[in-house]
């Protein structure tokens, strides 16, 4: 995909979360791996009201080569990057559910939410809680690039973290990949907290791995 072209999808996946309450206010950014470094949004942008032009350009060392402040979080993004090669695009949001669901605790660290639907088990799997540590601490990045090398030893790779208090990081192929992990796993800890049903059984979850290759 061109420069020009990622620039639009990450406009258009921003004001698509935006417009459906997963991100408010400034809160939240989007990044891609480019070629020779990354995209990502500015700091204090709304994620509504992007403009292609001004997104942040940071070339491999991180260093910005043109638009607007790039968010704070870049740091964190990139750890997920060098962790994860098949990671091409990281959102992070402050999502109501799952930030809630911190406050009034979690099902497990290792894993936020208990396997209650078969398509968060496809395609959202294990999403372990980071503790709390101010917006922008760089002890973030190695926290959650630990936790990945720990999946990916256990051979069950995981493409999403939770922040404390503060919301989940998601990656993925695509923006739109990327965008769609996120909407199953708000929207799972929005069914979890309204309802806390029983998991899906062992054999059900087996299922799912020998027909869909689910990572659970």
């Amino acid at each position: 995909m061109s420069d020009s072209k990622l620039r639009e999808e990450i406009c258009r996946v921003g004001a698509s979360l935006y417009a459906r309450g997963y991100v408010h206010a400034t809160a939240g950014n989007i990044s891609v791996r480019t070629e020779d470094g990354y995209l990502i949004t500015p700091t204090d942008a709304c994620l509504g009201a992007l403009d292609p032009a001004r997104l942040a350009a940071v070339d491999a060392q991180g260093v910005q080569t043109s638009g607007d402040r790039a968010s704070k979080t870049l740091v964190l993004h990139r750890r997920i990057y060098g962790a994860d090669p098949g990671a091409h695009c990281v959102i992070h949001t402050h999502s109501t559910h799952l930030v809630a669901l911190t406050l009034a605790g979690v099902w497990q660290p290792d894993s936020i939410l208990p396997p209650i639907t078969p398509y968060f088990v496809m395609k959202v799997g294990r999403v372990p809680l980071i503790p709390y540590h101010r917006p922008g601490d760089p002890v973030v990045g190695e926290l959650v690039a630990q936790r990945i090398a720990a999946a990916q030893q256990a051979g069950r790779a995981i493409r999403a973290v939770m922040l404390d208090r503060l919301g989940p990081n998601v990656w993925h192929r695509s923006p739109a990949e990327a965008s769609a992990v996120l909407e199953e796993l708000e929207e799972t800890a929005r069914l979890w907290l309204m309802t806390k049903p029983e998991p899906l059984s062992e054999h059900s979850i087996e299922e799912l791995r020998g027909s869909f290759g689910a990572s659970w």
